[in-house]
């Protein structure tokens, strides 16, 4: 059996923890610094961190190499099999043109700007972010707001601040998944915790989202309804989390938000087309300045995807010279929002005490061949060298079973579905490639000792390092653009230093995905995807300038938040 040793290199804890640190070195520098694409640059760490393993700690070869083929089939299934099935069901309504019958019905909620960045950026973001993540909430997000007038600096701007809240739980919990399998704790712990920390950034998103298209006249005339969605979305994702569901806390709380802020628009006229109360003028997307592109650029963006494909093809096909006041039949409506019922329906079924049961006989679990790895600390056996193959009630395959009956609810043909799920898989090519060799690096540090020896370093900063812990996300998050690869590089770093310094394990590692979804909106490949999708091409550095602030207040307040929670001032927060 391989035990690892915490300071291998001549019984120094530092300078171990400084080797042990050339893969994430070389990942980061390769992906932030040289620019290289994010499978190569994993592959790089990979091949770092296996050299690593077997030069400074001693791993046999053959162990080594088993951990990352691990971690690669972990980041295959469940991982990926979550992220491609939740894409599928999305594809299939923009092949089939529900999606932009729900896109019509979203701008006939208001015709205030201000409250459709909030209903389209935030809500059903957030529902994007739900059912797939991945850059797609900002890609479909920018897109749609440009459709309803806004300028694409603009768009872009608002649709990645507003990829905050609900990244922790995107991709039907994938980000929180990750981080219990890999750090053994309980996922009900993790989910728990995080549902108690990520809600106060839901509570200010919105009201940030409204500053940002029309500054303080804009908070001032529509912070109730702002404010009403921000809240109704905080408690909703807590009840979940906690409660209910981690796959669908992301989904019930996009629908909660988004009802709670058309019924306050309904009740006190503020933003709501055609109410009776105060009628605030709506604001011009702000003009003037470096911000905004050639008004010219707004019409081709309209037209692009109707010179180049049908109506519907592909994600941001909007045909944006129908009016947004088209009148469309209960029906098609019901349609539009139909695949949504069916997960939430298929998901609230799978909850049932025989269903769940019975499901449960679909999961398989086994030790990985040659791997056989002891704890650096207690010398007991390392948990995860167990692979759980749970196929029948894995989220992916409820996902696939969803887009089933979706298909059949929506009378899409057979070969309409299955086209669309190659085009699913090949638009993620490089996705699984990434997310494989990032878990597969993740693998290999954790079973070699290599992340045990940086956590216990890290540990020397006492109480101090609940503050910072957060900041340990953000910045993972920042340069790989994924909250489940931070979580899955960090997490067990986080856990081992929270044992080292007498500190909660849940609380630091909820607090690395608490953290990390608030560099989400400076990643280099979120940056791309909104210039990209809005034509601004070549502004990337343009937009980090516009949002970097707003990341950096938010982390402070997470920052506070943990800190305070490792406290009796709101150690009350946390579950018991």
């Amino acid at each position: 059996m391989f035990q690892p040793v915490l300071d291998p290199l001549g019984g120094s804890l530092g300078w171990s923890a400084l080797v042990a640190a050339l893969p994430l070195i070389v990942f980061f520098v390769l992906l932030g610094v040289v620019r290289l694409s994010a499978p190569r640059s994993g592959l790089a760490a990979l091949a770092t961190a296996v050299v690593v393993a077997i030069a400074a700690y001693d791993m046999p070869a053959g162990q080594a190499l088993n951990s990352a083929a691990e971690g690669a089939v972990f980041g295959l299934f469940p991982i990926m099999w979550i992220v491609v099935n939740a894409l599928w069901i999305y594809q299939m309504t923009v092949d089939t043109g529900h999606f932009e019958v729900l896109r019509r019905s979203f701008s006939r909620l208001s015709d205030d700007q201000r409250l459709q960045a909030v209903i389209v950026a935030f809500c059903f973001g957030a529902l994007l972010e739900a059912l797939a993540g991945f850059g797609a909430p900002v890609a479909i997000s920018s897109v749609m707001l440009i459709a309803l007038g806004f300028r694409p600096f603009k768009a872009a701007t608002v649709a990645l601040v507003a990829n905050t809240a609900p990244v922790a739980f995107g991709a039907m919990g994938t980000p929180v998944i990750t981080l219990a399998h890999l750090t053994g704790v309980p996922l009900d712990d993790i989910s728990s915790t995080v549902g108690r920390q990520t809600p106060v950034l839901a509570c200010i998103v919105p009201l940030l989202l409204v500053f940002l298209v029309d500054g303080r006249r804009g908070l001032k005339e529509t912070w109730l309804p702002a404010l009403a969605c921000g809240l109704a979305f905080a408690f909703t994702q807590f009840a979940c989390s906690n409660y209910i569901s981690v796959e669908m806390t992301d989904v019930v709380a996009a629908l909660v938000a988004v009802g709670v802020l058309v019924l306050v628009m309904r009740l006190t006229g503020v933003g709501a087309t055609g109410g009776a109360g105060p009628r605030p003028t709506p604001p011009p997307v702000i003009a003037g300045g470096s911000e905004d592109a050639d008004p010219a650029l707004v019409e081709r963006l309209r037209k692009r995807a109707e010179a180049s494909e049908p109506s519907g093809s592909r994600p941001g096909a909007y045909d944006a010279s129908e009016a947004s006041d088209v009148p469309e039949g209960r029906g098609a409506t019901a349609r539009a929002y139909l695949p949504y019922a069916v997960i939430i329906a298929v998901f609230a079924i799978a909850q049932l005490d025989a269903v769940k049961e019975a499901l449960a006989h679909g999961s398989v679990a086994f030790a990985w061949p040659g791997l056989d790895v002891a704890d650096p600390v207690t010398g007991d056996p390392v948990a995860a060298t167990t692979f759980t193959f749970n196929w029948l009630p894995a989220t992916g395959t409820l996902l696939l079973l969803s887009g089933v009956v979706t298909a059949a609810a929506l009378a899409v043909r057979p070969a309409v579905a299955v086209r669309a799920y190659g085009r699913t898989l090949h638009q993620l090519r490089w996705a699984i490639l990434t997310v494989a060799t990032v878990l597969a690096l993740a693998y290999v540090m954790n079973l070699s000792g290599q992340t045990s020896t940086i956590g216990h370093w890290i540990a020397g900063a006492g109480s101090g390092l609940a503050f910072l812990s957060p900041v340990l996300g953000w910045l993972g998050v920042a340069v790989s653009g994924s909250d489940t690869s931070a979580n899955a590089l960090f997490g067990t770093l986080q856990v081992t230093a929270a044992r080292s310094s007498g500190l909660s394990p849940e609380l630091l590692a909820s607090a690395n995905s608490s953290g990390g979804v608030l560099g989400k909106m400076l990643s280099p490949q979120n940056l791309a995807i909104a210039a990209a999708a809005t034509g601004l091409g070549g502004r990337e550095p343009e937009l980090l300038r516009k949002v970097v602030g707003w990341s950096l207040l938010l982390l402070l307040v997470m920052c506070v938040l943990v800190y305070l929670q490792s406290t009796a001032v709101l150690s009350w927060m946390l579950p018991v």
